[in-house]
Parts: C-alpha cells; sequence; structure tokens
C-alpha cells in the first residue's frame, strides 16, 4: 500500500515538472519563456490597483501614514508600467490598447495633458474602444469639462456595456471614479 502512494507521489512529481517546464509562461512564436512589455506593464497595472485600494481601506480606517505608504507603492508601479508601455508601443505602434494604458497610467501620475493625447490617438485607431472612451470621459470629469465627458458617454450608450454604466453613474454623481 506504501508503495502504491510512493509511486502515484512519484508520477505526479514528475508529471507536474514536465508540464510546469514546457508552459511556464506565455509563448509568441519563438520567444520562449519571454513576457511582452505590455503584459509585464498590464501586471504593473493590475499591483497598482492593488495597493490603491489598500490604501483606500486604510483611508476609511483613518491611518492615513499608512494609506500614504500604499499610494507611493502604487505611484511606483505606475511609473514602471508607463515606462514598459512606452517601450511596447515603440516596438509595436499604433495599437489602442497599449495608448490606453499610456493614457491611463499619465492620467494615475498626474500628467493630465499627456493621458489624454493618449487617449486621444487610440480612440484614431479604434473609435469606439469601450475603456478609452470610459477614461477620457473620466479624465474630461476630472478636469473639469463635463460636457466633453457627456459626448464621451453618447458614444458608449449604444454598446450596451459597463463601461457606459460605469462613466454614466460617475457623471450623476452616483458613485466616484475608480480610476
Amino acid at each position: 500500500m506504501l508503495n502504491k502512494i510512493s509511486l502515484i507521489f512519484v508520477v505526479f512529481l514528475f508529471s507536474a515538472v514536465s508540464a510546469y517546464s514546457a508552459g511556464g509562461e506565455q509563448s509568441d512564436g519563438g520567444n520562449e519563456g519571454k513576457v511582452s512589455k505590455y503584459d509585464k506593464g498590464h501586471k504593473l497595472v493590475l499591483s497598482g490597483k492593488h495597493w490603491e485600494k489598500k490604501a483606500d481601506k486604510f483611508l476609511k480606517k483613518g491611518n492615513t501614514t499608512k494609506a500614504e505608504k500604499n499610494l507611493a507603492k502604487a505611484e511606483k508601479k505606475y511609473e514602471k508600467a508607463f515606462k514598459l508601455f512606452l517601450e511596447s508601443n515603440k516596438e509595436k505602434p499604433n495599437n489602442a490598447d497599449t495608448l490606453n494604458y499610456l493614457g491611463f497610467t499619465s492620467r494615475k501620475l498626474g500628467n493630465f495633458i499627456e493621458a489624454e493625447e493618449y487617449y486621444l490617438s487610440g480612440l484614431k485607431i479604434k473609435p469606439n474602444h469601450k475603456r478609452i472612451n470610459q477614461y477620457l470621459g473620466e479624465l474630461y470629469l476630472n478636469t473639469d469639462r463635463k460636457d466633453k465627458a457627456i459626448e464621451q458617454l453618447a458614444i458608449l450608450k449604444s454598446c450596451n456595456c459597463k463601461e457606459y454604466d460605469q462613466l454614466k453613474e460617475i457623471i450623476d454623481g452616483k458613485r466616484a471614479s475608480k480610476y
């Protein structure tokens, strides 16, 4: 009985090791094991959002010191992500998703003029890009241009998507912008 369990364990161990080594990271057809700059930037954005959520929790508890530390960590993640998206944009220019993230990270870092330029460049490539239209609408609200935010909302109206609902709620004052 013990030998059967040991044998099953050894077989499982070898299959797990070979499966891990065969598919540890995404492949892009020749660069085995390399993760793209875009994907690395995306992970950093998710990490930045995580640190911002932690900061919000500390703020609600009244702990501004810990909140500030978490916001500083988020800012570092956004700075690194921005640099990776710039590199990704050089390697593969005119990608609306990359331009969206360049706009997003610029906005998170307080560079609103730069963010708007990236968003508008992305919309030239893909005018109905849901996230860019939503984020550009939020940027317009953050820079006191509600009329322009309403224009972005009109573009999203027919998409029947969460981006429309979220932007509408923010414009109506029913919720705060998460980003």
